[in-house]
């Protein structure tokens, strides 16, 4: 079996500790926070609502995301190595078109949530009822299961030389194709049908959904109405903005430029900054979220 090397965020041996803090720092915050939001969601019932369910499964989703990259990551760097196993490898590509795919699912779902919210307000009860919110979940996990795996299936007939390295700092499908010692065309002609169908349409369901969102808030007569009907739609906004944002540069930073370096910093982005923050976006702009965030640390704290 092969064995790769991952070129690694930086050569230089005295910021390896430094690195190791930093991306510790930003891993427990993220795992932790996260894991707040899906305590707070599930235990309160006054969140027992659609957009909350949602919330809660993008929460678990960016643990899992993060946990496939930063992990593998982080033993790196302390050991100074740069090596991992081609079953490592295929497994860690594996897992992350799973949860960055699940993660635009979910967004898109979110939008259309808020969609139905704004738009249909006497609706929105009967539209999104329980059976169609864990219906668009699991559609979105089995229709995502495939296509990860139709990627890894085709990589195993791929050959690699032993010691290869892959320009950057994780397995993603890209920097492996592009270090295969194989043809790669069916491969990469997969990968373009796959993110035309999985990755255009949600983002052009979100932008569906807001500017319908944007028509009915303009018809609102109150500016009080316009407001707070626009800020259930702020958290959002930023995990949108976050999310595509970088994922827009690192595109092209990969397709124009081939520049590696560019490419890895914006995937710190969305694979380890972004999971991060959410639960702050969500929390700060949220007294819902703030007021069982609080009901849980004092029920925690007041447990013997």
């Amino acid at each position: 079996m092969a064995e790769f090397l991952l070129q690694g965020l930086s050569d230089y041996p005295e910021l390896q500790p430094a690195l190791f803090a930093l991306f510790l720092s930003m891993y427990l915050i993220a795992v932790i926070g996260n894991l707040l939001i899906i305590l707070a969601t599930t235990s309160d019932s006054h969140l027992h609502t659609p957009m909350y369910f949602f919330l809660s499964n993008l929460s678990f989703v960016d643990i899992c995301f993060t946990s496939t990259i930063v992990p593998k990551m982080l033993v790196n760097i302390h050991t100074q190595h740069k090596n991992i196993s081609y079953r490592e490898c295929l497994t860690q590509v594996y897992f992350f078109i799973i949860f960055a795919l699940m993660d635009n699912f979910l967004l898109s779902i979110m939008a259309y949530d808020r969609f139905v919210a704004i738009c249909h307000p006497l609706k929105y009860m009967v539209i999104m009822r329980p059976h169609l919110c864990s219906l668009l979940v699991m559609m979105s996990w089995i229709t995502i299961f495939w296509d990860a795996l139709i990627h890894l299936l085709l990589i195993t007939h791929l050959t690699f030389t032993r010691g290869t390295e892959i320009p950057h700092f994780f397995c993603n499908l890209p920097p492996l194709l592009q270090v295969a010692s194989s043809d790669t065309q069916i491969n990469k002609i997969v990968l373009y049908i796959s993110t035309a169908l999985l990755g255009v349409f949600p983002v052009t369901g979100i932008l569906l959904s807001y500017s319908q969102i944007v028509s009915s808030l303009m018809k609102m007569p109150s500016s009080t109405s316009k407001s707070k009907a626009f800020s259930t739609c702020g958290s959002h906004l930023c995990m949108v903005s976050l999310y595509y944002g970088t994922s827009f540069v690192e595109y092209l930073s990969f397709t124009f430029t081939h520049s590696s370096q560019a490419s890895m910093i914006t995937s710190v982005m969305y694979t380890v900054v972004t999971p991060m923050l959410n639960p702050f976006i969500y929390s700060l702009r949220n007294k819902d979220v703030k007021g069982a965030l609080r009901r849980l640390l004092i029920r925690g704290a007041s447990c013997p």
